[in-house]
């Protein structure tokens, strides 16, 4: 079986694999959200960062990657997915439908928030996510460079989201 992954997030620009095929693919009742505080990546403990998750949402849905997996390396993918997305249990891996831009409908591997989790802060205004990813700092960088690079690659295959867009503007502002 052939194995796709979704990205919305990170996984647009820094999927931690060469995948053998994207396309833009659309996942029903679910949208992008800087709801999950950040303790590791792009954060800490101390001085939590937001990263983005799939908040599920009745009449939403999420624009982003459908990345096709190399036929035998499934098991590492998943291996490494894994010890990436799954290291405060904050998101829950599930196989949702994806639809692609050329019709198909695929399964893939999707990472989603628990509305449970502790590090979950869903409904945060924007200017308070604002205030937050502009000071924030973990293992893997900035929370800016984090919001940066989503929001660039979001516009570079040509997906829309005015929120991103919003934040990106006003944590430069913030910036300087």
């Amino acid at each position: 079986m052939t194995m796709w992954v979704f990205g919305y997030g990170s996984l647009l620009w820094n999927p931690g694999f060469d995948p053998v095929e994207t396309s833009v693919a659309r996942l029903p009742g679910y949208h992008r959200s800087f709801c999950m505080r950040s303790i590791h990546h792009r954060g800490t403990v101390e001085n939590p960062g937001l990263v983005l998750a799939l908040d599920a949402a009745d009449d939403a849905h999420c624009v982003g990657l459908g990345l096709r997996v190399a036929p035998g390396d499934e098991t590492t993918v998943l291996a490494d997915l894994r010890e990436r997305e799954l290291i405060s249990s904050a998101y829950l891996e599930k196989r949702l439908q994806i639809a692609l831009t050329d019709g198909r409908e695929v399964e893939a591997l999707t990472y989603v928030i628990d509305p449970h989790h502790v590090q979950y802060c869903g409904s945060l205004p924007l200017d308070e996510q604002a205030s937050i990813i502009a000071k924030a700092t973990g293992g893997r960088g900035p929370n800016t460079e984090y919001l940066v690079n989503t929001t660039r690659h979001l516009q570079e295959i040509g997906i829309n989201d005015p929120d991103l867009d919003w934040l990106a503007a006003r944590v430069g502002q913030i910036v300087g």
